[in-house]
């Protein structure tokens, strides 16, 4: 195949060609951690570039043109800030930054024009997702004292002997902005994985399991917590996950959603309601062929959402009397709030949207305005070379409609055909929707490398995918190859039959999940030239045993191995490794 798929990704393809393109692409600004402030006149980001890791934050006002300004704390040159969030009066921002100290985050805050930064803690260990009270005199944050933490996607440092005899759990940390005084007031036992506050500032309702946290984010249920007193009361167990638990206006109900969720932070689902007491579940988007993705309560008896609908995304309105939908926006773009990578954020009457906009064929900028109406606010990336458009691409397959993007070459002459390569998403609880290639980092530039090459890119959203509803999220479920391969097969031939691809010249490559499928796919079919398995699953059996993050396997293949080891057997590649006679280069980084 065409230098064996690009010389297996990356290592021996530093031609000028690509090493500009490389360079072009590590440029590119990049905006993460969206706020906007309650009156929906300033918007906060995290802004780096994709080749960098240092992280500054900025503020812009959402009228007029003047420029961002770079907010100012600490002294460092280089230095990684995360998850600003605004005061109820729009006046502060609450910002975490390792500004002085390498590797340990703190707490600031900074006034809405950027000036007079203030540190506001010393603390030892994780530290994340601040939230202020609704009178603006504390904030919460979460907190694991003298550990560190972040999920199970961030890499743990490698320890050979004893590696740790204690769990640490996150908790709850609220600070008194005025004393600057703070206190834990969740429990030792439980980890926290989000939280809200209750219109009274008296009650946090929050996602959690007993510790160990990045193991037990699957089976966490729905608490609420007197803040005074420190106890938490169980008010609904899921069958499922469940993610981004929010209080109403009037304190008498809590919105969250549920859906089978392979990856915490990376959310999908149905919106659901339950009373502050545990009473009166609710599922408000049955059916409904889509999967929401984060949601802000309006008034008590309206909640905003944003959902993955195919491969994009709509911003629509829920009315709790009689659970009718109104879709306000709709477009091929990726936004969703809270969770991993935020890129939405609202203001508190609703009226005001600030987003981090960008497609395969746009680089990434910061807008804000009405939801629908935005208007650019920045211009770092106006220089950035366009490079290709994708197409939408539907197919149907065993009874399913299926969706997903095919990027062309960057030039496509007429009578010539064009080798394709399939990248797999993760999750597979996810859904691949336009993004610039350099987006997530640079782990996403092979897409326009290929592209530049002369190849076609197929990234297929098969079942098991956000965007058509719980049915379609759950038909993968004890089926790990089996229709999502059908699927994806399915989309290849869809692809050759309407666009010039040499079905000669095919590859296949993925990360996570997609490195999985990619491995099982070169036993199952002989039809692709090169395969490229970055972070895959070779035998299900064997990581079972070796992962920390066993929970979230149970709900996949319906019990865990030690109950039927026969349903992670059926989907190892390795037992028919000697089936393969495709070229395929395994990735696998040190600490994966």
């Amino acid at each position: 195949m065409k230098h064996f798929f690009l010389a297996c990704l990356f290592p021996t393809l530093l031609t000028a060609q690509s090493m500009q393109l490389t360079e072009q692409l590590g440029k590119t600004v990049l905006y993460g951690d969206i706020a906007l402030s309650p009156d929906g006149t300033h918007v906060a980001w995290v802004q780096s570039t994709a080749a960098t890791t240092s992280q500054q934050t900025y503020v812009r006002g959402t009228s007029g043109n003047g420029p961002a300004t770079m907010v100012n704390v600490g002294n460092a040159a280089e230095r990684i800030d995360s998850d600003p969030a605004w005061s109820p009066d729009s006046k502060t921002l609450a910002v975490f930054s390792a500004a002085s100290e390498k590797d340990q985050k703190q707490l600031w805050s900074i006034s809405a024009d950027g000036s007079g930064p203030k540190k506001l803690t010393n603390l030892t260990g994780y530290a994340a997702r601040p939230r202020w009270s609704r009178d603006g005199k504390k904030i919460a944050f979460l907190y694991i004292e003298g550990a560190g933490g972040g999920g199970p996607l961030m890499a743990a440092p490698t320890i050979t002997g004893i590696v740790d005899t204690a769990i640490h759990n996150q908790r709850i940390a609220v600070l008194d902005v005025a004393t600057g005084q703070f206190h834990q007031v969740s429990p030792p036992n439980l980890h926290i994985y989000d939280y809200d506050w209750s219109s009274d500032d008296k009650t946090f309702v929050a996602t959690a399991a007993p510790g160990p946290g990045d193991n037990n984010w699957w089976i966490a249920q729905i608490y609420t917590i007197d803040i005074a007193k420190g106890n938490a009361t169980p008010i609904y167990k899921p069958s499922l996950q469940v993610a981004v638990p929010r209080w109403s206006p009037d304190g008498k109900s809590i919105a969250f959603i549920e859906g089978l969720m392979s990856d915490e932070g990376f959310h999908g689902g149905d919106l659901f309601t339950v009373s502050a007491v545990g009473r009166d579940v609710v599922s408000r988007t049955p059916d409904r062929k889509s999967s929401v993705s984060s949601l802000f309560w309006q008034a008590p008896d309206r909640i905003l959402f944003t959902e993955w609908v195919g491969g994009g995304t709509a911003i629509s309105e829920l009315t709790l009397a009689n659970n009718s939908v109104r879709t306000i926006w709709k477009g091929a773009e990726g936004l969703h709030a809270f969770g991993n990578f935020p890129d939405f954020a609202l203001s508190k009457d609703g009226k005001t949207a600030a987003a981090v906009r960008g497609t395969y064929e746009t680089p990434p900028e910061v807008w804000a305005g009405p939801i629908g109406d935005w208007r650019q606010l920045t211009a770092n990336n106006s220089q950035t070379p366009t490079w290709g458009k994708a197409e939408n691409l539907e197919w149907t397959n065993d009874g399913f409609s299926i969706q997903g993007w095919l990027l062309p070459p960057a030039k496509v002459e007429s009578g010539k055909k064009y080798p394709m390569v399939v990248l797999i998403h993760g999750g597979p609880s996810s859904v691949t929707t336009p993004e610039w290639p350099a987006s997530f980092g640079m782990s996403r530039a092979i897409v326009a490398a290929l592209s530049a090459r002369g190849y076609y890119v197929l990234l297929p959203n098969p079942r098991g995918s956000y965007g058509q509803g719980e049915e379609f999220t759950r038909a993968n479920v004890k089926d790990f190859g089996g229709g999502d391969l059908r699927d994806t097969l399915a989309g290849v031939d869809a692809a050759i039959k309407k666009y010039p691809i040499d079905p000669a010249r095919l590859g296949v490559t993925g990360w996570s999940y997609g490195g999985f499928m990619t491995m099982w796919t070169v036993t199952q079919t002989d039809r692709f030239r090169g395969a490229v398995a970055g972070a895959g699953i070779a035998n299900w059996q064997s990581y079972y045993g070796q992962n920390l993050i066993d929970q979230w396997m149970i709900s996949f293949f319906g019990s865990s191995i030690y109950d039927d080891p026969g349903a992670y057997e059926k989907s190892s590649p390795i037992h028919h490794i000697k089936k393969v006679k495709t070229p395929t280069l395994v990735i696998v980084g040190e600490r994966d």
